[in-house]
């Protein structure tokens, strides 16, 4: 169940000129998290409305999260230091089902945090596809490479890795064979072709959709997102019913 925490911040880290990571310890929230949740985050007490962020990762008793500067609330949260209390809104939302078999993890710029944890929460074999604009924005590779059986890198300028959308890849592995799932986070458009190609491969596929949220609890319905459920269309919210819905389910 969700439930506010106070949270002490224990590192907060660059990983590029607009990205930022930063853990909090709190050993219940730890528990209780499920890859594909997200945490909604007090940015001073100005500001009324709390910043919805996915949860990076576990660590024992540390809950973390990278999110990318946007605006005055992420401007103020990329500012806070070690020792420093974060209220939390936590955790929030339906994660990724984890299958018994072979995963392959899909990420898009922003979107690539959550499918960390994703790859940590993995039963068997986990894959990852990774999409970047350039090599100047690529973030968490090593991370990847440390918990996955095969990384791939994609950059839209051929600056790094395969040049490309993450689709090339992509396909190759499931025209291979040998996966029961796949899990992605990222903007629209990159979700989109990521679900065609499952479809047409006949590969589960599952989707964190970014929706710009309000309350993060299902009150406010600003997430709202179309889905269909036996032939019937409808209007899901993302924080509730979501972030994570099956592919089939997307209107897109």
């Amino acid at each position: 169940m969700p439930d506010v925490f106070l949270c002490e911040i224990t590192h907060n880290i660059v990983l590029t000129d607009a990205v930022f990571s930063i853990a909090v310890t709190c050993p219940e929230l730890a528990r209780e998290s499920v890859a594909g949740q997200f945490l909604h985050i007090k940015c001073g007490q100005e500001r009324i409305l709390r910043r919805p962020i996915s949860i990076c990762s576990i660590r024992g008793d540390e809950v973390r999260f990278v999110f990318e500067v946007k605006g005055e609330g992420t401007r103020w949260l990329s500012e806070c230091v070690i020792g420093q209390r974060l209220d939390i809104l936590a955790p929030l939302g339906n994660g990724f089902t984890m299958p018994e078999g072979n995963v392959i993890v899909v990420g898009g710029g922003v979107g690539t945090p959550p499918m960390l944890f994703a790859a940590e929460s993995a039963i068997k074999e986990v894959t990852a596809v990774l999409g970047f604009r350039s090599k100047d924005r690529i973030i968490l590779t090593d991370e990847f490479k440390a918990l996955c059986d095969e990384v791939y890198i994609t950059t839209d300028d051929g600056s790094a890795g395969i040049h490309g959308m993450v689709t090339g890849p992509l396909e190759a592995l499931l025209k291979k064979g040998g996966y029961d799932t796949v899990m992605t986070c990222g903007q629209l458009i990159m979700q989109k072709a990521v679900a065609e190609l499952c479809a047409r491969y006949n590969i589960p596929c599952q989707v964190s959709v970014e929706e710009r949220m309000g309350c993060g609890v299902g009150a406010c319905l600003v997430c709202a997102c179309e889905t269909v459920t036996g032939g019937v269309r409808q209007m899901s919210r993302a924080c509730a019913d979501g972030p994570v819905f099956d592919a089939s389910e997307v209107v897109w």
